[in-house]
């Protein structure tokens, strides 16, 4: 007898955001409400599987790429999801919601919201960020990328090595050496990723890499987040990708 994994196949949950007030405020109390359906019935999804240590990850960019959140809302005992916050000016924002219903596939719904009174429009106000690639300092880490090849081609496979020192008290965060998020500077593109391979690359440094496949050209965005001695380091770098010519 010939064996076939069984893989399912990807089934998308609905997913709807609702916030309280529903005129979105900038840097005022905002909750956001995450509800997920069950595609066959309708009914509330309530059980979710535990990835990297949370039941959801929530992620919260600005259109400028200024502003990032990597969050996890709890899990009511009805299957909602909550969680508040502030955002930190007017404009928009993308919101990414990262989960697995029990006995679902994996789960990536976004969504854009504008704060209220806002009314510059989205093509108008996507980001044209410089090109940054230098080290990072975090909150007690130093944090240095090289990437291979040196110019990510879309489509192609990107690996980005992270090297850290010191590497003396790095610790898992939430159930992973890293977590990455990649957003290109239109918004449209987002990918949450986490390490292939961490070593120890020379005395008193880490390396933790990431392989990363670029959708298409565009300016990238890459926040990393790392921890050490308890405290999360988040920083962020700015990638150029083009196409294969």
């Amino acid at each position: 007898m010939t064996l076939v994994a069984n893989i399912p196949e990807p089934v998308e949950y609905p997913t709807t955001f609702s916030f309280t007030p529903p005129q979105i405020p900038s840097n005022e109390k905002l909750q956001i409400e995450i509800r997920v359906s069950n595609p066959k019935t309708g009914a509330a999804v309530k059980q979710f599987q535990i990835i990297h240590e949370r039941p959801i990850h929530l992620f919260i960019v600005s259109q400028d790429l200024e502003y990032f959140a990597h969050e996890h809302p709890d899990l009511g005992p009805d299957g909602v999801f909550r969680h508040t916050t502030r955002l930190p000016k007017a404009g928009t924002y993308k919101l990414l919601a990262d989960f697995m219903p029990e006995g679902g596939t994996p789960q990536m719904i976004s969504q854009i919201i504008t704060t209220a009174g806002y009314t510059r429009s989205l093509d108008a106000a996507i980001a044209k960020p410089v090109i940054d690639l230098a080290p990072k300092h975090g909150e007690n880490l130093d944090v240095e990328l090289v990437l291979d090849p040196p110019q990510p081609l879309a489509g192609k496979k990107t690996m980005l090595f992270f090297k850290l020192k010191p590497a003396a008290g790095l610790e898992p965060y939430i159930g992973a050496w890293g977590h990455m998020l990649a957003a290109s500077n239109d918004l449209i593109d987002t990918i949450h990723t986490h390490p292939i391979y961490v070593t120890d690359h020379t005395p008193g440094e880490k390396q933790i890499q990431f392989n990363l496949f670029f959708p298409r050209e565009a300016i990238y965005r890459v926040w990393v987040q790392f921890q050490r001695e308890g405290k999360v380091n988040t920083v962020a770098f700015t990638i150029p990708v083009v196409s294969l010519k």
